[in-house]
């Protein structure tokens, strides 16, 4: 066994951040991964009924996400994001209304195309730049009230909370408003929204997704490091200098196990008794909430925009993946995928209700795709996408340390301070890094800084 060896169980993003920050640290890492491919749930694989490339969900990011951005750049993927600073709110119809920064210092930077969008009446305006005002100066605590009612208790208009406060939030955090606590609503929009102009700009892959972080398996190989495919973690038992770990391949020992996977996956591993029992007591207070992608295929090009919100309907973001992914620009037709984020209502629909609802709604967005043909299309549930971010959720979130000397956690639901993102996973893999290195007495800082204020905001940094 290689001194500091550390074995990662889960190689989605979690995983492979602790995975590239260790092997920079000098750590032999192993990384143990149940699916044929790297990415976890924000993956791409060939699939089988259409014979496409697709990825299990649109993932995207913002200017904001400093670890995120650190890791793409780390792994020599940063050029494969494309940036834009404009987002296009399409009302049935076929209406727009544009959002983007212009002049003005921050959090003023979006005032003059705010104001110009006609999705929104001057009623609504006015309201949702009274609560911005609130959100503003600080994060909000948690005093167990959901952001719905805290919209209503700040005057929120009907048509304010549906196209501004739903649109932003029930993407970002996976979950309704009804459901979400306030300081996960508020850090969205301080973040995004109110920070920097910078701090809004999205990012969106220009590849699919595995592709995008099987350069991280490449990097941790690079650096004496292995991945193991189809070899998820079982269980595993801490014993006096290492951890035993049991995967389908038999058990090994490795001097630190970081545990990189959702927390359904991990109560499923953890020891039945002792400690175990406790932290799985704790997983017990998270739910999960689902993300649904429709993946489309039309005879001829149905839009000319990249990406768009769609408003008042099932359906709630465009992604024109035959525009975005580059080995795609020079074909025919749209391949485009629509979004449902916190899509608890399509689970139990089959496919076909489901591609028939989209089609209908984007026929009412897109006039173009009322004469295109349907070629083929596709329909991808990720029913346990993210966790809950509810009320008094945050004082059960667990730190990367646990009773186990040598077993650390990562994933984005445990307490990186932001909520279920690719940036909380990222995170969570190097607050997990940082722990073993400190543990190991190696040391090592692997988290990037926040993206500092700029104009105004800075007044309450």
């Amino acid at each position: 066994m290689h001194k500091n060896s550390v074995a990662i169980a889960g190689g989605g993003l979690a995983g492979l951040a602790a995975g590239c920050g260790l092997a920079d640290a000098g750590f032999r890492v192993t990384v143990f991964e149940r699916r044929p491919y790297l990415g976890g749930r924000a993956s791409s694989y060939q699939h089988p009924g259409t014979g496409e490339v697709v990825d299990n969900c649109q993932h995207v990011l913002l200017g904001c996400c400093t670890n995120l951005i650190d890791f793409y750049r780390r792994t020599g993927v940063e050029e494969r994001i494309r940036w834009y600073d404009k987002l296009t709110f399409l009302e049935p119809g076929g209406r727009r209304s544009e959002i983007a920064p212009s002049w003005l210092p921050a959090p003023l930077h979006t005032a003059p195309s705010f104001l110009r969008a006609a999705c929104l009446g001057l009623a609504d305006k006015v309201a949702i730049s009274r609560a911005l005002m609130a959100l503003a100066p600080a994060l909000p605590a948690d005093r167990g009230e959901t952001f719905l009612d805290w919209l209503r208790r700040h005057g929120q208009t009907a048509k304010a909370i549906d196209r501004f406060w739903k649109t932003i939030l029930v993407s970002a955090l996976n979950e309704d408003l009804d459901r979400v606590s306030v300081p996960y609503a508020a850090q969205v929009v301080r973040e995004s929204f109110l920070k920097s102009a910078a701090a809004g700009r999205m990012g969106i892959p220009m590849v699919p997704l595995t592709e995008l972080y099987g350069a991280a398996g490449d990097y941790i190989r690079a650096r004496g490091g292995e991945i193991r495919y189809r070899a998820g973690v079982d269980s595993f038992r801490e014993q006096d200098s290492a951890v035993g770990v049991r995967t389908n391949e038999g058990e090994e020992n490795f001097d630190y196990l970081v545990t990189a996977v959702s927390f359904d996956v991990l109560a499923r591993i953890l020891p039945a008794d002792g400690e175990g029992a406790k932290l799985s007591a704790i997983l017990k207070q998270f739910t999960s909430s689902p993300i649904t992608g429709i993946h489309l295929w039309f005879d001829r090009e149905i839009s000319d925009l990249d990406h768009a919100v769609l408003l008042d309907r099932t359906i709630q973001w465009m992604f024109h993946k035959s525009r975005l992914i580059e080995a795609r620009e020079k074909g025919s037709g749209s391949y485009v995928e629509l979004v449902v984020s916190c899509s608890r209502s399509l689970v139990e629909k089959s496919k076909a209700e489901i591609v028939e609802m989209a089609v209908r709604e984007a026929q009412e967005f897109f006039p173009e795709a009322r004469t295109a043909k349907l070629v083929k299309s596709t329909v991808i549930k990720e029913v346990n996408a993210t966790y809950s971010p509810g009320p008094g959720i945050d004082e059960h979130r667990p730190k990367p340390q646990t009773a186990w000397p040598r077993v650390f956690l990562a994933g984005d639901w445990i307490a990186t301070g932001w909520p279920a993102t690719m940036e909380g996973a990222v995170r969570s893999g190097y607050l997990a890094a940082e722990a073993v290195a400190r543990q190991a007495g190696v040391g090592g800082k692997f988290l990037a800084a926040d993206l500092p204020a700029t104009g105004l905001m800075t007044m309450f940094s």
